[in-house]
């Protein structure tokens, strides 16, 4: 080969990969993939709000707009909540009946978009209880998709925590917040 043709082969790969899409570009928008599964579950009592946490390590993949898989189901630890202080974490394990149920699943399934989110189907099974909503909307944020359900312990048969011969009272509402980390 003579120079020439060097530079010219040169030149060509050059403009090739200059002229590649970045990765995040190449991938389907019809595939979501999940890293990690965040519940955050809050509420008020007499004495101000608190606020639990339980996030883990969850890889899937959601396909949207196919029959392949448009779902995801994850089981939690109830004794992973972390709610800031050793008396509160005791307090939520007692409540949710942490030793008999000591996990709860999250089933999301049906996942359409919404304009620029999404909705979807969501079942929590949370001691011996399921919990089902139809047309949850998940919000679609740069790092995540985001849902939020309201709860009563009433729902789902169980008394709110009280403490000091009920001077401290939870109350009955809770919400929970979902959120689904995009890789």
């Amino acid at each position: 080969m003579n120079r020439i043709s060097i530079i010219a082969m040169g030149l060509v790969l050059l403009i090739s990969l200059g002229s590649a899409k970045p990765i995040s570009s190449i991938i389907d928008s019809n595939i979501i993939i999940i890293d990690r599964l965040e519940i955050e579950i809050s509420g008020n009592s007499t004495i101000g709000q608190y606020n639990c946490s339980n996030s883990l390590s969850y890889r899937d993949t959601i396909y949207l707009n196919s029959n392949t898989k448009n779902s995801l189901k994850s089981e939690i630890s109830m004794n992973d909540f972390e709610c800031g202080n050793r008396i509160m974490n005791k307090d939520v394990k007692t409540t949710v009946k942490a030793v008999k149920y000591p996990k709860s699943t999250v089933t999301i399934t049906n996942i359409k978009a919404f304009g620029t989110n999404y909705k979807c189907s969501l079942n929590f099974r949370i001691t011996d209880k399921t919990l089902s909503y139809q047309n949850m909307i998940l919000k679609n944020n740069k790092e995540s998709l985001e849902g939020n359900i309201a709860v009563k312990f009433s729902d789902i048969a169980l008394e709110p925590p009280t403490k000091m011969g009920g001077i401290i009272k939870v109350k009955d509402d809770f919400v929970i917040h979902f959120s689904l980390y995009k890789s």
